[in-house]
C-alpha cells in the first residue's frame, strides 16, 4: 500500500534513539538493571539492542511523523473506527491515551466519554502541544494533556478506566517500569487495550521491530501483574488484546 511505503521511507529518516531524546523524558530512576535488560547488537535496522524479555526494543518516532498519523486513509487502513467501537466506553470513563501523539484517538474518544475525561499522554511536548492546540479550536473541554517520563506516565492511581496503547508500546525504552505504573493507575475494572502490529502475519508491511506477537505481549504484560481478558481480531492487520489486573 502507497501509504505504508511512505512510511517506511519517512521512519527511516525520522526515527531516533530513546537514549537521545530529551533531557526532561530521560531516565532519572537507578532502578534499571541488567535483571530486567540485556544489551547487544540490534536485530535489525530498527532495533535498539537494548532487549526487554527477548524482545530488541524498537527505535522512537518522533513528532516529524505527525503528518502520517493524521492521513486521511488511516480509518479504512486500519480501520481504527472498529478498534474504538471494540473498547465499548462508558460515558463516564476515565481513558488514557499513552503515547497519544498528534490526538488522533483523543478526540474521537473524547465525544463518547461527555461526562468523563481523556488523558493524553507523551513523552513529547511538540506532540502534546499539537493536541492542545486542536483542543482549544475545537473547544473540547474532557481532554487533559500529561508530560510523561520514559518510565512513568504521570497517571492518577486506581482511577483509569481504560488505558489504549496504539503502536506505542514496543517503543517503551523502559517497558516494565512503565506498565507497572499503568497497572496502578487502573480503577478496579480497569483495562489496558494493546495494539501492536501482528508480528505473525509476514504480509503486514511494517519495519520488523515495530511488530509484535501475542505471544510476547502476554509475556511481557504478564510480567507486571496482568493478564489476558480476550484479543479482538477485528483489525486487518493489527493485534486489539485487552489485559486487566490479576
Amino acid at each position: 500500500m502507497k501509504s505504508h511505503s511512505l512510511y517506511l521511507l519517512l521512519s527511516a529518516a525520522i526515527l531516533f534513539n530513546a537514549c537521545a531524546q530529551s533531557p526532561q523524558t530521560q531516565s532519572n530512576s537507578p532502578q534499571t538493571t541488567d535483571s530486567l535488560y540485556t544489551f547487544g547488537n540490534p536485530t535489525s535496522a530498527d532495533g535498539t539492542g537494548k532487549f526487554y524479555l527477548g524482545r530488541d526494543i524498537a527505535q522512537v518516532m518522533g513528532h516529524l511523523g505527525a503528518g502520517w498519523l493524521e492521513r486521511s486513509e488511516r480509518e479504512e487502513e486500519e480501520r481504527t473506527d472498529l478498534l474504538i467501537e471494540a473498547l465499548e466506553l462508558e460515558s463516564d470513563d476515565v481513558v488514557a491515551d499513552i503515547g497519544a501523539g498528534s490526538g488522533y484517538f483523543t478526540f474521537r474518544m473524547s465525544s463518547l466519554v461527555p461526562q468523563g475525561k481523556v488523558l493524553a499522554v507523551d513523552i513529547q511536548p511538540e506532540m502534546l502541544r499539537m493536541i492542545e492546540e486542536k483542543e482549544q479550536k475545537q473547544q473540547v473541554q474532557n481532554i487533559e494533556t500529561i508530560l510523561s517520563t520514559v518510565e512513568n506516565p504521570m497517571l492518577p492511581k486506581d482511577s483509569v478506566d481504560w488505558v489504549l496503547l496504539v503502536d506505542a508500546y514496543h517503543e517503551f525504552s523502559h517497558p516494565y517500569e512503565m506498565m507497572s505504573q499503568v497497572a496502578k493507575s487502573l480503577s478496579p475494572t480497569g483495562k489496558v487495550a494493546l495494539v501492536e502490529y501482528r508480528e505473525e502475519d509476514p504480509s503486514v508491511p511494517i519495519k520488523p521491530r515495530h511488530k509484535m506477537t501475542e505471544a510476547q505481549a502476554v509475556k511481557e504484560m504478564e510480567a507486571v501483574g496482568l493478564e489476558l481478558v480476550e484479543n479482538k481480531k477485528v483489525l486487518p492487520q493489527q493485534h486489539l488484546i485487552i489485559f486487566q489486573k490479576k
